[in-house]
């Protein structure tokens, strides 16, 4: 798989509010995670150059299921299955729900990172005016009690100044040093300024290649 696949048009292809819903396992699967708000569909949507892909709103906990999308062209029968997949994680951190609807959240991603063979990697997004929170530090703890490979990528660099970047990159390894599941590196990005974008779409390519 080459970061090019990325320059391909991308559909959605289905929204999952439980684990019945799910799609047969094939590709690899690439998620992301991250506080309601942290500009996690704003991300999805520069990664594909597609700006209203993964649904953006002002709401936070908008995004309530799993939400699959795939590039366009593949049938999705027999072998002809798109070569990765990347999966919209609901927003955590989400004051205003319900609490039996925060409830359900929490068990269906638990239950998908538990049981998913064909995840191969989460990114979890942190936005880089705050750093990670305590609400992050427990979604992180979550990841490595599930053994699933998780990288953390610093969100809405634009918003901090250029030079404070290196120093939050360097914060938030040390925060990670002793985390089993966490990739060792930082990943730096602003959808707002297509910043980081290419990193990213290369290491999301690794990980699918199986690297």
């Amino acid at each position: 798989m080459s970061p090019e696949l990325f320059t391909r048009a991308w559909i959605f292809i289905r929204g999952v509010p439980s684990m019945k819903f799910l799609p047969p396992e094939g590709p690899p699967e690439i998620a992301f995670a991250g506080r309601s708000n942290v500009g996690k569909s704003s991300l999805i949507n520069a990664l594909v150059g597609h700006r209203g892909l993964a649904r953006t709103s002002n709401t936070p906990g908008r995004t309530q299921e799993l939400n699959y999308f795939v590039p366009d062209g593949f049938s999705g029968e027999g072998a002809d299955l798109p070569p990765m997949a990347l999966v919209d994680m609901p927003g955590y951190g989400y004051a205003s729900a319900p609490k039996d609807k925060v409830d359900e959240w929490t068990k269906l991603i638990y239950e998908y990172l538990q049981g998913r063979v064909t995840l191969k990697r989460v990114y979890v997004l942190i936005d880089a005016r705050h750093g990670i929170k305590a609400k992050d530090e427990e979604v992180l703890t979550l990841l490595d009690k599930a053994a699933v490979s998780y990288q953390v990528v610093l969100t809405k660099t634009d918003k901090i100044k250029a030079a404070g970047v290196p120093r939050l990159i360097d914060e938030t390894l040390a925060k990670i040093k002793r985390r089993p599941a966490a990739f060792p590196v930082v990943l730096a990005t602003s959808s707002e300024k297509a910043a980081g974008l290419d990193e990213l779409r290369a290491a999301i390519a690794l990980v699918a290649n199986g690297g």
